[in-house]
């Protein structure tokens, strides 16, 4: 192929267990431009399997140079079937997105797959080219990955898209990690997912009406992207909306910060001649252009308003306007933890997430481990039912509902504070049709503490829920709850505390998890 012969940087070569594929001949660098090509054979996007079709693939196959043909016949084929047919199988196997349509490149349509890709493919409507440029520096011997699936889901999603369209199933790196880092990857992928729905359902209304919501929500996809590799190409996505939020609300300083690190982003992916990145670079000379300004001046900044003498983590506080308690630094250790996740780690009630549940019969499932749910009381009211605003481990304000008997009555309002803290074991996600998705506790039987705990039994299986005072003592409580002994008057009140350790024997092993509970909310 002449296209690689003249490239220097990548040799077509036989892969084990992958075919052909594209191998660095030298070490190329982050943001290298290391295929640009024109189509050989293009198809328009909205093409139907036609006899018109297929006479048009087979008059551009023969319009090809021996070499050329050569090339495209020999690539594979996951769709055998009659000769007739040889030329469409070839071209839904191998053809990438092009402007209008989708189409065939000699050496790009050669380039194998890897969910954790070290190439970035895309066209560039400027030049009319397919581009490939190197996510991360790529060592001599390497072989160029792109990935087959626009966006990065869980690992069991990603499998099936590609078993499905593809017909293969990926061992790359990021498939093939252990058992328990596979888990918290799916977890960083699946809550980065969740995030991007709730930034895009309300669009410039939620922008508008809750602009620091929608913009921690893209604060914690950025921590959530870092945390999952450091060149993800997501992250220029979120820093542009990040920009169109601060915006809109006449915050230009920091709408020009976002949108330079857009453009440095798709810099890396699409090369200095993208459109994209052009567009990007004017709006950030400029960000009074951006399409959202004007809308409010709530925030309202000059392009040079930008602080000076601060340091990393300082300035990250300042660009994404967090407050103190929500830096990352102070997330300790629940941060991304299996036991302890944020709302967006939880599962939805409306899934039998595998990493949650399991299931004898394939009908009735019960969680399989312990997870806890933490977060600090910012509100609470009392209209309906209980209601609280609580903020989790991540920094996010959702609202936890008390659909119990009593609509949450069985707590004393004067036992509850801003400020305490409320763990809800085995928490779910639920969807609201009246307000932000959150949590609805249903079912517990209370009894009163200086920690209050409410304990019950659920279907699923154990449910609990203690608020903690800041001031209480938890190493005694611990010992008291350890050693079964009859607390003092001071600490517990309200129900006999022979009848708290009954339900607490008679439940198992909720003893040990009020203990591990108690003993992370002391750290």
């Amino acid at each position: 192929m002449s296209s690689l012969a003249d490239n220097g940087m990548v040799a077509l070569r036989e892969v084990p267990g992958r075919g052909k594929g594209l191998i660095a001949t030298h070490k190329i660098l982050k943001g290298t431009r290391v295929l640009s090509e024109e189509p050989i054979i293009r198809i328009p996007e909205d093409a139907t399997d036609s006899p018109a079709l297929r006479a048009s693939l087979r008059r551009q196959v023969d319009e090809l140079t021996s070499d050329q043909r050569r090339a495209f016949l020999s690539m594979c084929n996951i769709y055998p079937g009659e000769a007739d047919s040889q030329y469409l199988g070839i071209f839904r196997t191998n053809a990438l997105p092009i402007d209008s349509g989708s189409g065939i490149f000699l050496a790009a349509c050669r380039i194998n797959h890897a969910c954790d890709n070290n190439a970035q493919k895309a066209w560039n409507e400027g030049i009319k080219r397919h581009t490939v440029h190197a996510l991360r520096d790529i060592d001599k011997g390497d072989e160029i990955t792109i990935t087959y699936v626009g966006i990065l889901n869980n690992r069991r999603t990603r499998q099936e898209a590609l078993r499905k369209k593809f017909k293969f199933t990926c061992s790359c790196n990021l498939c093939s990690l252990p058992p328990h880092l596979s888990a918290e990857s799916d977890r960083r992928l699946d809550e980065i997912l969740r995030l991007d729905a709730r930034i895009g359902r309300d669009g410039l209304v939620g922008i508008l009406s809750d602009p620091k919501r929608v913009l921690g929500y893209v604060d914690q996809q950025v921590r959530l992207y870092n945390e999952q590799t450091l060149d993800d190409v997501g992250l220029p996505r979120a820093f542009f909306d990040a920009a169109q939020i601060t915006v809109a609300h006449g915050d230009l300083a920091r709408a020009r910060v976002f949108t330079e690190r857009a453009a440095a982003g798709w810099l890396v992916l699409e090369g200095d001649d993208s459109p994209r990145v052009l567009n990007a670079k004017k709006l950030a000379q400029d960000p009074s252009s951006h399409d959202t300004y004007g809308n409010s001046t709530a925030w309202r900044t000059a392009v040079d308003d930008v602080p000076r003498g601060l340091d990393s983590n300082e300035f990250e506080n300042w660009i994404w306007k967090r407050e103190k308690e929500n830096e990352p630094e102070q997330l300790g250790i629940l941060r991304n933890q299996v036991t302890f996740p944020s709302f967006l780690q939880l599962p939805d009630e409306t899934d039998a997430d595998d990493d949650f549940f399991k299931s004898r019969d394939g009908v009735n499932y019960r969680p399989w481990r312990r997870w806890c749910f933490l977060a600090e009381i910012v509100d609470f009211a009392t209209i309906v039912r209980l209601h609280m605003e609580v903020r989790d481990v991540a920094g996010m304000i959702i609202p936890l509902f008390f659909y119990t008997d009593r609509r949450g009555s069985e707590i004393d309002l004067s036992q509850l504070c801003k400020g305490y803290t409320i763990a809800v074991l085995y928490a779910q996600q639920h969807a609201f049709a009246f307000s932000e998705p959150g949590i609805r506790h249903e079912d517990p039987t209370f009894f009163k503490v200086c920690l209050l705990f409410l304990c019950g039994q659920l279907s699923c299986g154990i449910f609990l829920t203690c608020l903690v005072a800041p001031t209480t003592d938890i190493p005694t409580v611990i010992r008291q709850l350890a050693g079964a002994e009859r607390p003092s008057p001071e600490v517990f009140y309200g129900s006999e505390w022979h009848e708290i350790m009954s339900r607490v024997r008679e439940t198992g092993y909720i003893f040990e998890e009020v203990c591990e509970v108690l003993a992370v909310l002391v750290l």
